[in-house]
């Protein structure tokens, strides 16, 4: 694994756009980026776990200002552990019902296509039986 990553790198690996990227920086959500002496961002191994993380939390519609508060949290060192895991815990219950949400929806509109499909058959029936008669 190498020491640093360029930006390019980075973005490429998470799917990010550059000014992505930079959002997340200037956001509070990534450790201060370290400078190469050409005064080119450059990111650590830990940046690039950490990133990982917060596209993770982001992908799963973390608020921005939580994900602050974790990385704040992340950068405040080992000490700071249990209140990761409070707020990790946390976000998963909230996901956990947005699923369930997800998933009462997603049947209200299975139920709909087989109400739709229903009607269709029906009218093929109808004609059916006008073009034998």
């Amino acid at each position: 694994m190498a020491d640093y990553y360029t930006p390019g790198e980075v973005a490429r690996r998470f799917g990010l756009s550059l000014d992505t990227l930079r959002y997340y920086e200037k956001e509070g959500l990534l450790t201060e980026v370290e400078r190469a002496p050409s005064g080119h961002r450059r990111y650590r191994a830990d940046d690039v776990e950490l990133l990982d993380l917060v596209r993770c939390l982001r992908d799963t519609d973390m608020p921005i200002a939580r994900l602050r508060a974790f990385a704040e949290l992340v950068r405040d060192g080992d000490h700071t552990v249990p209140q990761r895991v409070e707020a990790l815990e946390t976000h998963d219950a909230q996901l956990t019902e947005r699923i369930a949400e997800l998933r009462r929806r997603q049947q209200t509109i299975r139920d709909k296509i087989d109400y739709y499909r229903g009607v269709l058959a029906e009218r093929r029936t109808e004609k059916q039986k006008e073009e034998v008669s």
